[in-house]
């Protein structure tokens, strides 16, 4: 309602546009989405996406470690007996350690899996939001589209305007020699023919820049307004709702559903392989004091029981986050619905408006008409012709006003829906 009336007071009034166009209302949706900077993100979020699980994929392979560490103890192993002719040395109470450990996942509770789903999630809500984004645009492109054709009419009509008065002009010098009228009744009309053509250079500016926007958003040149066709008063047969918007909540909502999956497997045990090769003083004869290079394999098992401290409190922070996120739709829903109520109120307004425009703009024409008869036999004055003129213009001006606030009104409801 608010656009239909800054539109209207912005444009004034005009007849039906006749388009024979190359491009419709949909090419140039399309066109300005393709020519949108911003479309590039798409890939950007493609290749994120990719990297992210490939690095995912690689906690499945072998992880090398490297370690190297050097102490100094206060005390040693000693053995507390002695032995005839055996003499055991002291240990070191300074030790050495340098290690190499390959590690081997066999089972991590599925902590990648689940690491995987939620960096596929968040690009799915990446790739939502951007959807949400360019659908925007078609907005802006409609009220662009729209306002070219108000204008191209509203020259038309000026035109018409133009020559009514230029024939009024040289109606009333013709009444001059007959002493009908006088200088004064010519000046007004002389006024009225500037000012429609003041009216004509504000109309041609304004349309030649909404014609450079439109342009720049479909990234074409266009010069002409003929070159847009004139969209097709078609009713919704739907009112099902199909804003990129409902798929935005329902990407955010898998999202949060995969952060519990990682919650819950970072609280399960680890399984893996290990081979650890290494070189040190003492080796793994305790009782050799020397540098030794040795290995140890086996089977580890881990479990980290701190996460459970805070697992609950994590878990009410998505399950919180999660209604926020249905909230969030409920509420898209609920305005999303008024509008459309009152979107098709203006539909059903407009529409018993258009039915008596024609009626008006004959009774104009006739009261205009026995008003140049009037002032042709003396009886009206030009001052008083000029005013029924401009109610005539007027009337055929709310006329087209309201064809093209119709066809507005119909697309801003499916703009609304996505129908």
């Amino acid at each position: 309602m608010k656009r239909f009336f800054i539109l209207g007071v912005f444009f004034s009034c005009l007849p039906v546009f006749s388009g024979y166009g190359q491009l419709s209302l949909e090419s140039c949706q399309k066109k300005a989405i393709e020519n949108y900077p911003q479309i590039k993100q798409y890939g950007l979020i493609e290749q994120m996406r990719e990297y992210n699980l490939s690095n995912a994929n690689k906690g499945y392979l072998p992880q090398l470690s490297f370690s190297a560490q050097a102490t100094y103890q206060s005390d040693v192993t000693e053995i507390p007996i002695q032995l005839p002719n055996l003499n055991i040395k002291e240990l070191n109470k300074d030790q050495y350690k340098i290690a190499v450990e390959l590690n081997q996942v066999i089972w991590d509770g599925g902590a990648i899996r689940s690491q995987k789903n939620n960096l596929q999630a968040s690009s799915d809500v990446e790739n939502k939001k951007l959807d949400v984004e360019m659908y925007e645009l078609n907005d802006r492109v409609n009220q662009l589209y729209f306002g070219i054709l108000l204008i191209d009419e509203q020259l038309k009509q000026n035109i018409l305007l133009q020559q009514e008065l230029e024939r009024n002009y040289r109606q009333i010098e013709s009444y001059m020699i007959n002493g009908i009228a006088n200088q004064s009744d010519l000046d007004a009309v002389k006024v009225e023919q500037i000012n429609a053509r003041q009216r004509n250079t504000e109309l041609q500016t304004g349309q030649d820049a909404y014609l450079r926007m439109l342009g720049a958003m479909i990234g074409e040149n266009i010069s002409d307004s003929k070159t847009l066709e004139k969209p097709t008063a078609t009713l919704l047969s739907s009112n099902e709702i199909k804003r990129p918007e409902l798929q935005l909540f329902k990407a955010q909502h898998t999202l949060l559903e995969s952060q519990k999956k990682i919650l819950s497997a970072s609280n399960m045990p680890k399984l893996g392989l290990f081979i650890q090769g290494a070189y040190g003083n003492p080796g793994l004869d305790m009782l050799k004091n020397e540098f030794t290079p040795y290995y140890i394999a086996g089977v580890r098992l881990s479990w980290n029981f701190g996460t459970l401290y805070t697992k609950k409190n994590e878990k009410k922070i998505i399950d919180t986050n999660i209604r926020n996120n249905q909230i969030g739709q409920e509420t898209f829903l609920f305005n999303t619905r008024l509008q459309m109520l009152q979107e098709n109120s203006e539909i059903k307004k407009i529409k018993e408006l258009m039915k008596e425009d024609d009626q008006i703009i004959s009774l104009r024409d006739n009261i205009k008409k026995a008003a140049e008869i009037k002032v042709k036999n003396g009886t009206l004055s030009v001052t008083e012709l000029l005013r029924e003129i401009n109610a005539a213009d007027q009337a055929r001006q709310s006329k087209y006003l309201h064809e093209i606030q119709y066809l507005m009104a119909i697309y801003n409801l499916k703009n609304t829906t996505n129908n």
